[in-house]
């Protein structure tokens, strides 16, 4: 049986019988997060990124101009754990500097919701799970509720992923919504696609990964709008031998093997039995080690399931390192971790995007990853990478590098050349300006 179906069926039968101990340490995690529901954020100066993308800042500038004083709220699930909660650390503070009243409120919702949102999650990515009426009404009443408490008087409110992807049912003024989808909705389950969406007839704009993932209602409103990664933030930053070599001290990293380097949320979709199954094969001719980095998502108690099934697989080897949160593996820890790497791996059999392949790349290192979704667009094949499907593919693609230094080293240079031109955070915030231009 195939790995990633016989998961997602754990995970069906799992995801509400979490340990008390692990809801009772999230639910605190919650609680410390919305005292506040409008998320602090740094400054961020849009000409310190002229350096790496002179063009794109120029003309965020001048739209920042026609756009000056415009109100614009970002709503989503949580402020921290997550792919989008990065983006959006770097996305508002740049609108701010560009003249724009751009802020960020996240949701104030209980474990249950988030238990409920994350079969949406995997529904919307094709899983058959079936939500309950009692679940799509906790789903509403949520909303419902958040769309009193959050501070929406902007112009322009961007909802990203199913989440809050609601509220707008209930706020009746006159902002204009944009909904930003951060999901592999190519194949979805129909019968939650189209009871979610039914209900999100209230949006101007839908922005989507790729155009594969779109889907109607949202066809004639649809956006390729895909993500970003920031160049200056701690998780992309240069950094200092002596930073990258103490963090290798702490963390039992040998810098005299080759290290392969997986980024990845412990979600089924991820596929990291793959991982370790690429690992494994590789290991039969060279001497490697397999990094699993990972952050424990807020608004993902089932991760918590997958961790545990992940470590029982991995067994005693002592050359595969689980580097997370939990052990102090934060934004830098995992820069400097790519840093170390040698190749990166991606073994996800579904992923709206996968930002970790851009941000591997620009640490100047080819990513060998199946071809699922934004991942497909992001390497090259054969140039910057390999795009392998099977884990003997997959594992013979990284002998193929191990064993020749200098295609080593070129795909690394020619993978970060294409992040560079494609996925900086500046590209970003001009598509940003430029949908909400149109809507004005």
């Amino acid at each position: 049986m195939d790995i990633h179906i016989r998961i997602s069926k754990i995970s069906v039968e799992r995801v509400n019988v979490i340990p008390n101990e692990i809801v009772k340490k999230f639910t605190k995690l919650k609680r410390l997060e919305v005292l506040k529901m409008t998320v602090e954020l740094p400054v961020k100066k849009l000409s310190d990124y002229s350096t790496f993308a002179r063009e794109d800042v120029e003309r965020i500038f001048e739209l920042g101009r026609e756009l000056k004083g415009l109100k614009v709220a970002h709503v989503n699930a949580t402020a921290y754990g997550g792919g989008v909660a990065e983006l959006l650390m770097t996305i508002v503070p740049l609108m701010r500097d560009a003249g724009i009243d751009a802020y960020w409120e996240v949701l104030e919702a209980p474990m249950e919701f988030f238990n409920v949102t994350k079969k949406f999650h995997n529904t919307l990515q094709g899983a058959d799970i079936e939500i309950t009426d009692e679940e799509w009404a906790l789903y509403e009443k949520v909303n419902e509720e958040n769309a009193k408490r959050l501070n929406l008087d902007a112009d322009v409110v961007i909802i990203h992923d199913p989440q809050p992807a609601y509220i707008p049912l209930y706020k009746g003024d006159s902002a204009k919504y944009i909904w930003r989808c951060h999901i592999d909705t190519s194949t979805p389950n129909l019968k939650v696609w189209d009871r979610l969406t039914s209900k999100m007839t209230m949006y101007k704009k839908a922005l989507f990964h790729i155009m594969d993932y779109v889907r109607p209602p949202f066809d004639k409103i649809a956006v390729e709008f895909p993500p970003s990664i920031d160049p200056l933030s701690p998780k992309n930053k240069e950094l200092t031998q002596d930073e990258i070599m103490q963090i290798a001290k702490r963390y039992n990293i040998d810098t005299n093997r080759p290290l392969i380097t997986v980024v990845a949320r412990f979600d089924p979709w991820k596929d990291l039995f793959s991982s370790i199954d690429v690992y494994r094969k590789v290991k039969e001719k060279y001497d490697v080690q397999l990094a699993i980095v990972s952050a424990m998502a807020k608004d993902d108690p089932e991760g918590w399931i997958f961790f545990e099934d992940v470590l029982r697989y991995a067994g005693n080897d002592k050359d595969i390192l689980f580097l997370t949160d939990l052990k102090g593996v934060s934004h830098l820890e995992v820069n400097a971790i790519q840093r170390l790497s040698t190749i990166g791996l991606h073994t996800a059999t579904r992923e709206g995007f996968g930002l970790v392949i851009s941000e591997m790349m620009w640490k100047q290192h080819p990513v060998v990853a199946r071809p699922v979704g934004g991942v497909k667009i992001q390497i090259d094949d054969g140039v910057n990478g390999y795009l392998r499907q099977n884990v003997e593919e997959l594992a013979d693609a990284i002998c193929e590098l191990l064993g020749n230094k200098k295609l080593l080293e070129e795909m690394g240079a020619k993978a970060k050349e294409k992040v560079r031109n494609t996925y900086l955070s500046t590209a970003n915030v001009r598509r940003y300006l430029e949908v909400i231009k149109s809507l004005m």
